[in-house]
C-alpha cells in the first residue's frame, strides 16, 4: 500500500508597490496554487485577486507614500486550501465605506469604487481586511495593513 503524504508549504515574497510588478506577483502565487492542486478556472480567480488586490494596495494605499512595499505571504495545503496574505503599511480603508458594486449596472454608468473589492470577494471564498495592525516581532513594521484571502479546492 502506498500512502502520499501531503504537507503544506509556506512561502513569501516581498515587491515594490509599483504596477509593473503585478505580472511577478500573480506568477509567484499561481505557482504555489497550482502546486497546490489549483487549475483552470480557479487558478484564475486566484490570479485575479491577487493582482486586484496588489493594484488597490498601489492605487489607495500607497497614493499619497509612493516607494512602498508589499509582503506576500502564502500558504498552501495541497488538495485542501491556499491561504493568500498581503501586508502593507501604505494608508488604511475602510472597506465598508466602499460603494457596493453593482454588477447589473452598465460599466459606463457605474462609479469607478468598489469593483477590486467586488472581484475579491467573489473570486475567493473568504477575504478579511485588518488595518493598522500592530506590529510585536523583529523586522515587521510598527503599524501595518493585512489582507488575507483564501481559497478552496
Amino acid at each position: 500500500m502506498c500512502s502520499r503524504r501531503l504537507t503544506h508549504s509556506d512561502r513569501s515574497l516581498t515587491i515594490p508597490a509599483r504596477f509593473d510588478q503585478l505580472q511577478r506577483a500573480s506568477a509567484f502565487v499561481s505557482e504555489i496554487a497550482a502546486a497546490a492542486g489549483f487549475q483552470g478556472l480557479q487558478l484564475n480567480r486566484i490570479e485575479l485577486a491577487v493582482d486586484e488586490a496588489c493594484s488597490n494596495i498601489i492605487e489607495h494605499a500607497y497614493a499619497q507614500t509612493p516607494g512602498g512595499e508589499i509582503h506576500i505571504h502564502v500558504h498552501a495545503e495541497p488538495g485542501h486550501r491556499i491561504v493568500i496574505t498581503l501586508i502593507d503599511t501604505g494608508e488604511p480603508f475602510d472597506p465598508q465605506a466602499v460603494p457596493v458594486h453593482d454588477p447589473q449596472s452598465c460599466l459606463d454608468d457605474s462609479k469607478v469604487g468598489g469593483l477590486g473589492l467586488f472581484l475579491m470577494r467573489r473570486a475567493m471564498d473568504d477575504v478579511q481586511f485588518e488595518f493598522n495592525v500592530k506590529g510585536v516581532g523583529l523586522g515587521q513594521p510598527k503599524r501595518f495593513n493585512r489582507l488575507t484571502m483564501v481559497k478552496y479546492l
